[in-house]
This record gives C-alpha cells, sequence and structure tokens, in this order.
C-alpha cells in the first residue's frame, strides 16, 4: 500500500535551528515506517516544496489541465493513497496554516474513504496535542477519518537528532512501542479500507458532492 507523509510546516525561525523541528519528526516516523512495515510505501510531501500562490486557488477550480504542475501531480499522489499521516506543530491551540493550506486546494473525494494518523509535536512539554484535537475535526471534514490513537512528541528537539534518529540519552524501545500503536491501527484500516474499496466503488455507491455545497442541505 501507499502512504504519504505530509509535513505541515514551512517556518524555519525555530528554536532549533537549522533544521526545522517538524523535519526531525518526520524523518524519524519515515525510518520507523519503513523499518515495521516492509513492502508498504511512504512518501514524504512537504509543504514547503509547494510554494503556493498568495490568492487562494485549489486545484479543483481549474479548468482540467491548466493547474499547475505541482498541485496536479500531487493532486495524483492523493487520490492513489491508501492512507495518509499528518504531522503538525501547534499554531494558536490548531494546526499549522501551513498544513491546512495545502490541504484546503484539494477536494475531499481524493482523500475520502482511507484512514490517516495524526502526529503532532513542541519544543515545549505540551507536544501539540492541542493542535492534535482540531485535526481530527478537519481530517473527518476531508474523509480520511483519522485512526483513535495519536502520536505527540513533547520537546521534540530533546528526543531527535537533525536525522531523525534518537538523541544519545534517549531509549528508543519505549518510543518505538508508542509509535506503532498509532501506525498498526492505520496500517489496518488501510488494508480493510483498500480491500472494500476494490470490491465496492465509495465514490458510486455513495456519491460525492461535486455540483453545489446546497447537495449537502436537508430536503
Amino acid at each position: 500500500m501507499k502512504f504519504l507523509v505530509f509535513l505541515g510546516t514551512v517556518r524555519d525561525s525555530t528554536p532549533p535551528k537549522p533544521p526545522r523541528l517538524g523535519h526531525r519528526v518526520a524523518l524519524a516516523c519515515l525510518q520507523f515506517l519503513k523499518t515495521r512495515y516492509e513492502g508498504h510505501q511512504f512518501e514524504l510531501v512537504d509543504a514547503l516544496d509547494y510554494p503556493l500562490d498568495h490568492v487562494f486557488k485549489p486545484h479543483f477550480a481549474y479548468p482540467k489541465s491548466r493547474a499547475p504542475e505541482g498541485l496536479d501531480a500531487l493532486a495524483d499522489k492523493i487520490e492513489s493513497a491508501d492512507g495518509y499521516i499528518m504531522i503538525s506543530p501547534e499554531y494558536n491551540h490548531s494546526l499549522s496554516p501551513a498544513l491546512a493550506h495545502l490541504l484546503n486546494h484539494f477536494g475531499s473525494s481524493l482523500f475520502a474513504y482511507k484512514p490517516s494518523a495524526i502526529v503532532t509535536y513542541s519544543a515545549g512539554q505540551w507536544g501539540g496535542m492541542r493542535a492534535a484535537i482540531a485535526m481530527r475535526t478537519f481530517l473527518a471534514e476531508l474523509g480520511c477519518l483519522p485512526v483513535s490513537a495519536m502520536i505527540h512528541v513533547p520537546r521534540a528537539q530533546e528526543v531527535f537528532t537533525e536525522d531523525g534518529g534518537p538523541q544519545q540519552e534517549v531509549k528508543m524501545d519505549g518510543w518505538f512501542d508508542y509509535l506503532g500503536r498509532t501506525f498498526n491501527q492505520l496500517i489496518w484500516w488501510a488494508q480493510a479500507t483498500s480491500e472494500h474499496r476494490s470490491r465496492v466503488d465509495p465514490h458510486q455507491e455513495i456519491g460525492d458532492f461535486k455540483r453545489s455545497p446546497s447537495q449537502r442541505n436537508a430536503p
């Protein structure tokens, strides 16, 4: 199966500097995923690699074949993926504006009927857990419902090195168990939804809201 790992931070003013704190967390997750779940594919989608226009225009608002190449390529990746891992710091008790801005460029039909996992982090003691609460609602609206277990990394600079490895004084056994609880759930649900999608096309059976917002209205 294929999974996209979204890193939702573009700020590098830190602390610590360099690189971005979230980049350490993303690399640590990728190393764990590729080691623990061989046979599956995991690709990093870094919000910093997508310099979007200042005037918001989502991918689905462009005429066919006229969308920017980067958005087109990412739309294809989102649609072909079996699940998503969303990594975010906390801004004002919510998810990163960079992550929300990037995800808002794509319709929910690309994400729908697949699971997601939430990973938050901070330089302080809370690990971004308040952002995770907001992310649950956000991801549910996209249709990629988050699994129940979540990952929070407090004082991430004291846990992971710049290349995503453990700091010298950190014992990784506990972290492996902690990460595994969330990612095991993600893999289980991704397998289940993938198998069911292969038998029943949810977009045909349930339908997508593509014509007008009024499609959501009660009679």
